[in-house]
């Protein structure tokens, strides 16, 4: 039987998971890694760290599996987006830490090529924004605080990766420079209609274009892992960024299915086949996961920046639960949410609002309002932003000529929530269908790294693969389901100061 390792680099740990040739987990191993908040605003990571945690969890993960490296098929990485480092080419050190896409240090930079009026024309090569979640400015801003920096750059000396970069550089012993569709897409500097790096996106942010990896489809030939890392060589045959790989890992691989990740935030991904859509309603558009020799692929995605966060909250702020695991017992303890509604804009509204200045609101509270009451009304404020961004997301098929979204794929943490899940149906008013296998974000990367060791034949053989573990059916009318969602869009307005 063929087996993958999926190498699963996140923002808060590493992971490693060997799949079956079923797409079942076999074994897996995990480690934290270390935050670094240097200044408000500021994060980062250490590459070497990143680099240790990542071996040491693929070396675990087989061992446990009872696996020796000849026995892996294909190594397949998927990788938290947009973090950005930079490293000497000729010793493979890094010239500092990593800055993560949670870091806002660039805001005024991107605020100022706003003002400029710049948008138009990088939204209209990249389909993003100009904001500095994305790679760009972080990349300009190490070049510009880094002594030297920018003049080794222009000589060749240094390369730039996002983090699936930095863990090629490290299995292949410093010979291949390389990155993915999925996550160059991120870094506001590659055109997606040409798929290669955008000569005057690279002017504006003043990158040098020899600072920049090869760019290449999802499932490709990667070259060979080291044999010092795993005892022999193994072949690298996927890598694509974290949403991305989700998104395949979900089998939604035709225009229109969609997928939503309950995390820490929510990241909503629908695939829009081979065209480049331009949302017209609050959206961003950018790659999926690309096969080799295919046609390229699109997505359009919008993101929930607090999601399970605000279980978080309930937690550690208000105190309400010992364990984030309570919480649905206790919003089941009320039969509704009575009439309270909770906008969770602790760092302001992403998609489909775009409203960085809002602030979070519980409003509807009466002397008959309990925790219990806060706390549904915490876990619907999960399911309105979803509903939020896949009514978006339909409007815009819609233009297109498509159809609206007909199922909705869920997975992360959040997602074994039954009674948060039936909201999301309800609201909806499609059905919700959570997979059997919810490591959809590894599973993708060691697909893709399946594909193209041959371990499957096509994306017809992932497509028989991915099983349903429950379905979620839509309960509530959709005149109510519209009440409600008037309600909601009526909260969310009193969260933007006038």
């Amino acid at each position: 039987m063929a087996f993958m390792l999926a190498l699963d680099q996140g923002t808060t740990s590493s992971r490693s998971i060997v799949f079956d040739a079923q797409g079942q987990v076999r074994a897996q191993a995990q480690q934290e890694i270390r935050q670094h908040y240097p200044q408000p605003g500021w994060v980062e990571h250490c590459p070497h760290e990143i680099w240790a945690t990542q071996l040491a969890c693929a070396r675990q993960a087989l061992a446990s599996a009872g696996l020796r490296a000849q026995d892996l098929a294909a190594i397949g990485i998927t990788n938290q987006r947009e973090t950005t480092l930079l490293w000497e080419r000729r010793s493979g050190a890094p010239l500092g830490r990593a800055i993560v896409w949670q870091d806002r240090r660039t805001s005024s930079a991107c605020a100022a090529l706003r003002e400029a009026g710049h948008e138009p024309c990088v939204q209209g090569k990249t389909g993003l924004r100009l904001d500095p979640y994305f790679s760009a400015s972080k990349i300009a801003w190490l070049l510009d605080h880094t002594p030297g920096a920018r003049a080794r750059a222009e000589r060749g000396e240094l390369a730039f990766g996002t983090i699936d970069s930095w863990l090629l550089w490290q299995l292949s012993g410093g010979t291949l420079h390389a990155t993915d569709c999925s996550n160059a897409a991120r870094t506001l500097l590659l055109n997606l209609q040409t798929r290669d790096w955008d000569d005057e996106l690279l002017a504006l942010f003043q990158i040098p274009r020899a600072l920049l990896p090869e760019v290449r489809p999802s499932s490709a030939d990667y070259g060979h892992s080291q044999a010092e890392w795993l005892g022999a060589p193994v072949r690298i045959g996927g890598v694509a960024g974290d949403q991305q790989s989700a998104l395949f890992g979900q089998a939604c691989l035709r225009p229109g299915m969609a997928k939503n990740t309950y995390g820490t935030g929510c990241f909503l991904l629908m695939h829009t086949g081979e065209r480049f859509q331009h949302s017209q309603h609050g959206l961003i558009s950018t790659a999926a996961a690309q096969v080799a020799h295919a046609p390229p692929q699109y997505a359009l995605e919008g993101s929930v920046f607090v999601g399970g966060a605000v279980v978080q909250w309930l937690r550690d702020g208000l105190r309400a639960i010992d364990s984030s695991s309570e919480v649905q017992a206790l919003a089941q303890s009320v039969p509704d949410a009575g009439g309270v509604l909770f906008v969770p804009a602790f760092t302001g509204l992403g998609a489909p609002y775009w409203q960085p200045e809002a602030r979070g609101c519980i409003s509807g509270l009466t002397r008959g309002s309990t925790l219990a009451h806060i706390a549904r009304a915490a876990l619907e404020s999960i399911a309105f932003q979803s509903a939020a961004l896949l009514q978006a997301m339909s409007r815009d098929a819609v233009a297109a000529g498509g159809v609206p979204v007909s199922e909705l794929r869920v997975d992360g943490g959040a997602c074994v929530n039954d009674l948060l899940m039936q909201m999301q149906a309800d609201l909806l008013g499609i059905p919700v269908l959570r997979p059997a296998v919810t490591e959809t974000t590894a599973l993708g990367a060691a697909w893709l790294a399946g594909l193209q060791a041959g371990v499957y034949g096509g994306l017809e053989d992932l497509t028989r693969l991915w099983r349903c573990e429950r379905t979620f059916v839509p309960t509530l009318g959709r005149d109510a389901a519209a009440e409600k969602m008037a309600r909601w869009e009526h909260a969310v307005r009193q969260t933007v100061a006038p």
